[in-house]
């Protein structure tokens, strides 16, 4: 069966789900307000630039997380999905997933994001297979840690490929589904890569390569 690869953050959601975690924290008092947003928003520029360290913004992301058990995670992350995602969500993107489901395509979200942010976040949009940045954990408990590669540009083809070997699948036919030049290398390992609301960057290599660009806003 093709497979259906979706990136998370303004693809499927109309935000970033990482930038608005720390938003969360920040609004909520969790963490120190003033500094944290201030890097929060500082990594998210790099994002955007493609400049992003990933190990350094994994550990600055991951290390609240290591102050509080599992059990407090989850009411934490249910207060968030109630605050911050539910807005996010897209109608059109929904649609989207439906088409590929009805056609029996196997469904994978791919994300830099960490899989805390994100797992909660595939189940409700109803997508079982999650590639996504780890936290280490032991005993329970996040560390603060980065685990495994970072499933951030050429690693979320680093991560595929390995998950390709795991299932035995492959990536004939395969969409790929995305708004960040962050994602060409993968973008461009697909038979079937599309733009979504693409950035400057994405936008105009999309174009000249004749890549399907697409908006799923409303």
């Amino acid at each position: 069966m093709p497979l259906a690869i979706f990136d998370l953050d303004n693809t499927l959601l109309g935000g970033d789900s990482d930038h608005a975690w720390g938003e969360f924290l920040v609004n909520e008092g969790i963490v120190d307000g003033n500094d944290f947003k201030q890097q929060n928003d500082a990594f998210y520029l790099q994002y955007q630039q493609g400049s992003l360290d990933i190990h350094a913004y994994l550990r600055f992301s991951l290390a609240p997380l290591s102050r509080y058990s599992s059990a407090e995670l989850r009411v934490l992350h249910d207060a968030f999905m109630d605050k911050y995602i539910k807005p996010l969500r897209l109608p059109k993107a929904d649609t989207l997933i439906s088409k590929h489901r009805a056609a029996g395509d196997v469904l994978i979200i791919i994300t830099a994001t960490n899989s805390f942010i994100t797992g909660p976040i595939a189940a409700a949009l109803g997508i079982d297979i999650l590639l996504a940045s780890e936290g280490e954990i032991i005993d329970g408990r996040y560390t603060g840690n980065p685990s495994g590669t970072p499933c951030f540009q050429e690693g979320k083809v680093t991560r595929l490929e390995a998950w390709l070997t795991d299932t035995e699948q492959n990536l004939a036919d395969a969409y790929f589904y995305s708004d960040s030049h962050n994602d060409l290398p993968l973008l461009k390992a697909v038979d079937n890569p599309v733009a979504v609301d693409p950035d400057e960057k994405l936008r105009s290599y999309a174009e000249d390569a004749g890549w399907p660009v697409i908006s799923l806003r409303n």
